[in-house]
């Protein structure tokens, strides 16, 4: 947090209090228990493409026979496999990435030996190599269910009695809503621009020096809702409007995130007397801030962190149950030691440079998924059970990658691709498999048998049948919405 000064943090604070002011919060009705105990999804944003043929389904150049030098595969000494798991791992090492004269050094095998008894690779062809529509499709099944996002179906299952049941920390087609008219209103994503420093604006007071006590905060409110609102020339000409009511709505139900103290419970900065004085502020780290500080200590300087960090945040303390978050297309360069953290345009820069890219980037997607199960594992849902028992997390492309690269070329740029398939990490799907396959010599993904999971070479996936098999593995019900039944997705169908 070395980047962080006084003038920097009460910057932020003061940007979020404001943002707080005006962000559409929680239009819920109640706070009550239902009985059904949630199940958590977190959605990590392949954004630009992330090529399965470069991570967990790589071809060697010895299994590609004639195609080998023109086809996108790799020599045989950079894949690794294994006979107790179908997927592969890349591990790469560079001079730099592409133009940028940063070495680099990547090892996809410690993740997949760590986690793939909870990995599931699906293959998959979509329908849209436009990034924003590509996304967007990506977790909606190409509006396979009125057009409701994997997150709002997830929140409208299990958030009605959580203060924000869908936090989204994307950009693109990731942030966007789906459009189902009938999805209940709490279920709508909360969009976050600041992880870092937008838990300070969930509370309408605290965070200001010489602040009115709680007691005539309240007489103020009062007056305002039950007088000078209703008084107003503006309340009486509008009091119809149904944007006005759900303001009025939201302005009540706030307090609800007051009540429950979450500007401290989200909060991971550290009083620090002269540099972050929340204590001359009234504030106080969350009793989690250590713990999220260890595990995520760039969270200042790398975004994704920061998003990761907060995302873990909101589900430990149970305030979301979807949360979703984004690498972004800016570089981020880190200077000791010299390394190229995102590289620009995120996993669209394999236009210039693709198997640096690739490799940097599902470096940085499961680097950060692999602390977050960590920390999830180490958390009691109750009666033992972790939260990462409770827990999925996917990682969602836009699409893939072209297949071919110029005659033995270990530098090339590549461009969009329909064909790819996705990558899901969870104790509730069918772990440890590959469901489809790859053409060694084409690169082409094919698809699988719906109920047993068999390959079929003649089939492709479609974009409804992947969102159907994550929310029932999820469990959550689908009834009247048309969806197929992907047992073969399910953990123990």
């Amino acid at each position: 947090m070395r980047d962080l000064n006084r003038r920097n943090f009460l910057k932020g604070l003061g940007a979020a209090s404001l943002g707080g002011a005006v962000s559409p919060l929680l239009a819920k009705q109640a706070f009550a228990q239902d009985g059904k105990k949630p199940k958590f999804l977190i959605v990590i944003a392949g954004a630009g493409g992330a090529s399965l043929i470069d991570s967990f389904l790589a071809i060697r150049e010895s299994e590609a026979g004639n195609a080998a030098p023109t086809l996108n595969c790799f020599r045989d000494a950079e894949v690794e496999s294994w006979t107790d798991t179908p997927f592969r791992a890349v591990n790469l090492q560079r001079n730099q990435v592409g133009a940028i004269p940063i070495p680099f050094r990547t090892n996809q095998s410690a993740f997949v030996r760590k986690h793939m008894n909870d990995l599931m690779v699906v293959t998959h062809t979509g329908t849209s190599v436009n990034h924003t529509v590509a996304q967007k499709r990506a977790i909606t099944g190409n509006e396979a269910w009125n057009g409701r996002t994997l997150q709002e179906a997830v929140a409208a299952e299990y958030g009605a009695t959580l203060a924000l049941p869908n936090v989204n920390m994307a950009a693109g087609g990731y942030l966007e809503p789906g459009i189902d008219r009938t999805l209940p209103a709490y279920a709508v994503g909360e969009p976050v621009a600041r992880p870092d420093f937008w838990p300070l604006s969930l509370d309408g007071a605290r965070g200001i020096k010489d602040t009115p006590s709680r007691s005539r905060l309240e007489l103020a409110r009062t007056l305002r809702n039950e007088k000078l609102d209703p008084e107003s020339t503006f309340f009486r000409t509008f009091e119809e409007s149904p944007r006005l009511q759900r303001w009025t709505e939201q302005r009540r139900l706030a307090k609800g995130l007051e009540m429950q103290d979450l500007i401290t419970k989200l909060n991971a900065y550290p009083n620090i007397p002269g540099s972050i004085p929340l204590n001359e502020y009234g504030l106080d780290e969350s009793p989690d801030g250590q713990v999220v500080r260890d595990a995520f200590p760039k969270f200042t300087q790398d975004p994704l962190e920061a998003q990761a960090m907060l995302a873990y945040l909101l589900i430990k303390n149970r305030v979301s149950c979807t949360v979703t978050i984004s690498p972004s297309f800016n570089v981020l360069l880190t200077t000791s030691p010299p390394a190229l953290t995102n590289p620009p345009l995120a996993f669209d820069f394999s236009h210039q440079s693709h198997r640096d890219a690739q490799a940097v980037m599902w470096q940085r997607i499961t680097g950060i998924a692999d602390r977050l199960v960590d920390l999830l594992k180490a958390e009691e849902f109750e009666a033992g059970e972790s939260l990462w028992d409770r827990s999925m997390i996917f990682f969602a492309s836009d699409f893939g990658r072209t297949k071919r690269r110029p005659a033995n070329s270990q530098s090339f740029g590549s461009s969009h691709d329909l064909n790819n398939g996705f990558a899901v990490l969870s104790p509730f799907v069918n772990g440890n498999k590959v469901l489809g396959g790859v053409d060694p010599a084409t690169g082409l993904t094919y698809g699988f048998d719906p109920t047993t999971g068999e390959p079929d070479p003649g089939r492709t996936m479609q974009e409804k049948e992947i969102y159907a098999g994550l929310l029932h593995a999820l469990d959550v019900d689908t009834t009247g919405a048309g969806l197929p039944d992907m047992r073969a997705m399910r953990k123990n169908a």
